[in-house]
C-alpha cells in the first residue's frame, strides 16, 4: 500500500514538474512572438499589402460570376453528405470506398491511422473537400493577370496547407501517439525546440531542418583537397590539388552563388561536383564569397565584379601563368559571370575563353514563383530594413525560398520538431540550406531593382557596371546553358530566353529534376537524364526547342565535359598549389565558408 501510494504520488509530481515545464516554455514562445517588432515599413507587411490587392481583384473576378460560387458549394454539399454516410457506414462495421483520396505524391496522410481511423479518415476527406472546393473557385473565376494569378495561387496554397489537420496537435494521429507514449513528454520537448527556433530566426521561423552539430565544413563536407591562394574583402580563392598525372593546360573557374555558400558543390565526395572536375583533368579554382555584417553595407553589384570573377581572373594567372581561362557560373553567380563578359566585352578583355552557367536567370521576365515577393513597395520595405541594418539576412531569404515547398520545407519539419518533438536526421544537403549568408545592402537592392523589377541586364546598355555600359548582345564567347526542368527558382523556360541573347556559339542542354538535384547530379547515380538539341542556332520557343530535343540517360556532367576539354587547350604536367607566385595562405575550405550568419552580425 505504501509502494502504491508511493508512486502515485511521484505520478502526481511529475505531472505537476511538466506542466510548470509546459507553462513555462508556452509563456517563452509568447513573449517571443509578441515582442517581435513590426511596422508598416516591415517587408513582411508590405508584401501582405500587395497580395490584399491581388485578393481584391481575384474578388471582384468572383463576384462577377456567382455561378462558380454556387456549382462549387453544390459540389461540395453532395460530397459532404456522400462523405457522412460513408462515414456512418463505416462506424457501423462495414466497407465503404473513400469520397476522395490525397494525391500519390503527398506524403502529411501516410500513417496507417488516416484510413484505418474512422475518425481521423473523415477529418482527412472534410479536408480535402474543402480544399478542392477552394481550388475549383480560383480556377472558375476565369481570367486574371499573370502576377495576380500567381499571387492568389500562393495565397491559397499557403492558407490550404496551413490548415490541414496534420498541422495540429489535437488531429494527428503520430503526434497523439507520440504524446500519449511520453506522457507529453514530446510536447514539451517540441516547445523546447520551437522556442529555439524562434530565437535564432529573423523575418519568419527558420526551422532547423537538420541536425546542425552532425556537420562540420571541412571535416566532412567541402573536404576536397585545397588551399586558399588568394583572398580580398569579399572573396577566398581556393585551388584544388590535382589528382591527375595530367591536366588541362586552361584553368577552370567556378563561380557559386553568392546567396548560398560554395559547398552545395562539394556536400561529399561521391556527389562533389569540385572532386569531379579535378578527376577529369582540370585544374580548379573557385571562388568562396564572405558572409558579410553591416562592415559591408556599401559594397555594390559591381564589387562583386571586381573583387570576384576579375580579380579571379588575375590570381589565376599569377598561380599559373596562364591568361585565359573557362569559366563556370552558379544560379547568381552564373547571372554575374554574364554581366562580367559584358564588362569585359567593352574592355576589350578576352581572358574568359568559354562561359557556363547552371541554373541561371539572366533574362527576369519570368522569374518563376519568387517574383511574387518582388514589386516596388515591397522592394522600399527592404531598402528601408537593409539600410538600417546594413545587410539583407539570409534567414529572411531561407524563410521565402521554403514557404516556395511548404510542404516539404516548412509544415513537414514543423511536425516533427514541434509536434512530435523529434529532432531532425542529419542531412548535409539540409544542412547547407540552414547554412546561408547574408548580402550587403547596396548590392541587394541594385541586384533587386535592375534585375527583378526591371529586368534590366537583358537591354543593351541597360545597367552600368564601373562606369561601362553592359551589352549582352555583343558578347560572343562560345557558352554552355544547363537548365532543369523542374526547377521553381530559375525556370528553364526563363532561362532559355537569357541564353539566346548572346551572339556567340551557346548549346543548351535541359537536365532533370529541380534547382540542386538537377545540376548536383554525378554520373554514378546515374539518375534524371536530359535532353540536348543539336541545333546550331536556338529556336524562339524553349516548346520549339524542346519538341526536336533527343533525351539522354545519365548525367549531363559527362555531356559538358566532353564540351568543355574542346576548348580547354593540350594537356601539361599537373600544376602544384603553391608552386606560382601565389602562396598558400591556409587550407581549404578557407576560414570565409565557415562563419555563420549569428557569428557576423554579433561582430
Amino acid at each position: 500500500m505504501q509502494a502504491e501510494t508511493h508512486n502515485f504520488h511521484e505520478t502526481i509530481s511529475d505531472m505537476f514538474g511538466m506542466a510548470v515545464k509546459a507553462t513555462e516554455q508556452f509563456a517563452d514562445i509568447m513573449d517571443r512572438v509578441v515582442s517581435r517588432k513590426t511596422s508598416e515599413d516591415d517587408p513582411a507587411a508590405t508584401v501582405m499589402t500587395d497580395f490584399s490587392e491581388a485578393l481584391m481583384e481575384f474578388g471582384d473576378k468572383l463576384m462577377q460570376k456567382p455561378d462558380v460560387v454556387f456549382s462549387s458549394q453544390m459540389e461540395l454539399m453532395q460530397s459532404q453528405m456522400k462523405l457522412w454516410q460513408q462515414t456512418t457506414l463505416r462506424f457501423i462495421g462495414q466497407d465503404a470506398d473513400p469520397i476522395i483520396e490525397p494525391d500519390s505524391s503527398d506524403r502529411r496522410f501516410k500513417d496507417e491511422e488516416w484510413s484505418s481511423n474512422v475518425l481521423y479518415d473523415y477529418l482527412k476527406q472534410f479536408y480535402l473537400l474543402q480544399s478542392k472546393a477552394i481550388n475549383d473557385m480560383v480556377e472558375g473565376v476565369g481570367e486574371l493577370t499573370p502576377n495576380t494569378k500567381n499571387k492568389v495561387d500562393f495565397l491559397v496554397r499557403q492558407y490550404v496547407n496551413a490548415l490541414s489537420p496534420s498541422n495540429f496537435a489535437g488531429t494527428n494521429p503520430e503526434v497523439i501517439r507520440k504524446a500519449i507514449e511520453t506522457g507529453g513528454g514530446s510536447l514539451i520537448k517540441g516547445m523546447e525546440q520551437l522556442s529555439s527556433d524562434l530565437k535564432g530566426s529573423f523575418g519568419g521561423l527558420n526551422v532547423t531542418m537538420s541536425d546542425m552539430s552532425a556537420f562540420k565544413v571541412g571535416k566532412n563536407v567541402a573536404t576536397t583537397p585545397g588551399e586558399v591562394v588568394f583572398q580580398n574583402d569579399l572573396i577566398q580563392l581556393i585551388q584544388y590539388t590535382p589528382t591527375t598525372k595530367k591536366v588541362y593546360k586552361r584553368p577552370l573557374l567556378v563561380i557559386p552563388p553568392f546567396i548560398n555558400k560554395y559547398y552545395i558543390l562539394d556536400l561529399r565526395e561521391k556527389n562533389s561536383f569540385l572532386k569531379w572536375l579535378v578527376d577529369q583533368g582540370h585544374t580548379v579554382f573557385c571562388i568562396s564569397w564572405v558572409n558579410p555584417g553591416p562592415s559591408m553595407r556599401d559594397k555594390g553589384f559591381e564589387d562583386y565584379m571586381k573583387e570576384g570573377p576579375l580579380a579571379a581572373l588575375d590570381a589565376i594567372y599569377d598561380a599559373t601563368g596562364e591568361k585565359d581561362v573557362n569559366a563556370i557560373g552558379y544560379c547568381l553567380g552564373g547571372t554575374l559571370l554574364a554581366a562580367t563578359l559584358g564588362y569585359m566585352k567593352k574592355k576589350k578583355d578576352t581572358r574568359i575563353q568559354s562561359a557556363t552557367y547552371l541554373a541561371t536567370l539572366i533574362d527576369f521576365a519570368d522569374p518563376g514563383e519568387i517574383g511574387i515577393f518582388i514589386n516596388e513597395t515591397a522592394i522600399k520595405g527592404l531598402e528601408k530594413q537593409m539600410n538600417a541594418l546594413g545587410y539583407y539576412d539570409g534567414r529572411m531569404m531561407a524563410f521565402s525560398f521554403n514557404m516556395l515547398r511548404e510542404n516539404d520545407l516548412f509544415w513537414s519539419f514543423f511536425i516533427n520538431n514541434y509536434l512530435k518533438g523529434d529532432r531532425p536526421v542529419a542531412f548535409d544537403l539540409l544542412y547547407w540550406n540552414t547554412d546561408g549568408t547574408n548580402l550587403p545592402a547596396k548590392m541587394h537592392s541594385f541586384y533587386l531593382r535592375n534585375m527583378y523589377l526591371y529586368n534590366k541586364l537583358k537591354d543593351k546598355n541597360g545597367i552600368k557596371l564601373d562606369s561601362v555600359d553592359i551589352d549582352l548582345t555583343a558578347v560572343d564567347t562560345p557558352s554552355y546553358f544547363l537548365s532543369t526542368a523542374q526547377d521553381h527558382i530559375a525556370k528553364w523556360t526563363s532561362t532559355y530566353d537569357g541564353a539566346k541573347l548572346f551572339k556567340g556559339e551557346v548549346k543548351f542542354v535541359l537536365g532533370g529534376s529541380g534547382h540542386i538535384a538537377g545540376v548536383v547530379n554525378p554520373p554514378a547515380a546515374n539518375k534524371y537524364g536530359y535532353w540536348t538539341n543539336d541545333t546550331k542556332s536556338l529556336p524562339d520557343a524553349s516548346n520549339d526547342w524542346f519538341k526536336d530535343a533527343s533525351k539522354n540517360e545519365g548525367s549531363w556532367w559527362t555531356d559538358w565535359n566532353n564540351w568543355a576539354t574542346q576548348k580547354a587547350d593540350a594537356q601539361i604536367e599537373a600544376r602544384q598549389v603553391g608552386a606560382g607566385k601565389l602562396k598558400v595562405i591556409e587550407p581549404a575550405p578557407g576560414a570565409y565558408v565557415g562563419k555563420k550568419i549569428i557569428e557576423v552580425i554579433a561582430h
